[in-house]
């Protein structure tokens, strides 16, 4: 097992390699480069000093099937929003489908830590209103990066506020519990993708180019799931960067971890 992870990691080395062997010119989708890549730097300084080494901790001494159990919690509240979004593209058995997921795993499932649906066939399907925009032809618009929430576009920060406010830690009125809900749902995150980042890092001779490029790749395939049209857009990666698309898949979601993280310490998290 250990041999086929490690050539599987060595495949994907080769293949990110090959797509960011040379630094391609700034992509007309991202006119806010300069300011992104200042906002990259520090989102990778707070990630460095602070997540890296909480994360690295919580994982050496956290069980696994806890970390599993803490993920689902978090992603269950998501499941709801999932089902909304559905909805309002059209699909209302996707949509009730997700509806029930978050039924079954908040009654029987323990509020969510322990995921009965998926054996029941009821697979996630993780839709945002980024994607429902998307889905009813609104553009991307120029990339983004966040102070502390990471990779997005003008469309996909639309959907910041509704998250904030399906977060579970919203549904308290104690500080306490709002802040420990919030450190573990970050540190959490981060320390399930810590070997995806580590890879990201000795492979990528731009980080932040190979981030934004992973991130916009990505996004486009969720939003015409899987399949998208062959035509180029200005807000979308050159054809040269596809073929590095899921390893640096998650290292968009390891720079975008802290989107969980709260942005501001009386009002909750920004996500």
């Amino acid at each position: 097992m250990k041999a086929l992870m490690c050539a599987a990691a060595l495949g994907a080395a080769t293949l990110a390699l090959s797509g960011c062997a040379a630094v391609t010119p700034r992509l007309s989708g991202d006119p806010l480069e300069p300011v992104n890549r200042a906002v990259f730097k520090f989102n990778e300084s707070v990630d460095q000093h602070v997540l890296v080494p909480v994360a690295t901790a919580y994982r050496d001494i956290t069980p696994s099937p806890v970390r599993t159990g803490i993920d689902n919690f978090f992603h269950n509240f998501k499941d709801a929003w999932s089902a909304v979004n559905l909805l309002l593209q059209g699909r209302p058995a996707d949509a009730g489908s997700d509806l029930m997921r978050f039924g079954i795993n908040t009654v029987f499932g323990l509020a969510g830590f322990i995921d009965w649906a998926e054996p029941l066939g009821l697979e996630r399907h993780d839709e945002d209103l980024g994607q429902t925009l998307g889905k009813w032809g609104v553009g991307a618009g120029p990339y983004l990066v966040l102070p502390l929430l990471g990779p997005s576009t003008f469309r996909d920060v639309t959907d910041v506020p509704f998250a904030i406010q399906l977060s579970p830690d919203q549904y308290s009125s104690d500080g306490i519990t709002i802040g420990t809900l919030s450190v573990v749902r970050v540190v959490n995150a981060r320390a399930n993708l810590l070997g995806a980042t580590q890879v990201i890092d000795e492979i990528a001779l731009d980080k932040y180019q190979f981030i934004r490029d992973a991130y916009l790749q990505r996004r486009r395939s969720l939003i015409y799931d899987g399949n998208p049209p062959d035509e180029e857009d200005p807000y979308e990666p050159p054809p040269s960067l596809r073929s590095h698309e899921r390893a640096a898949e998650e290292a968009a979601a390891a720079a975008g971890a802290a989107a969980s993280a709260p942005g501001a310490p009386a009002s909750g998290p920004a996500r």
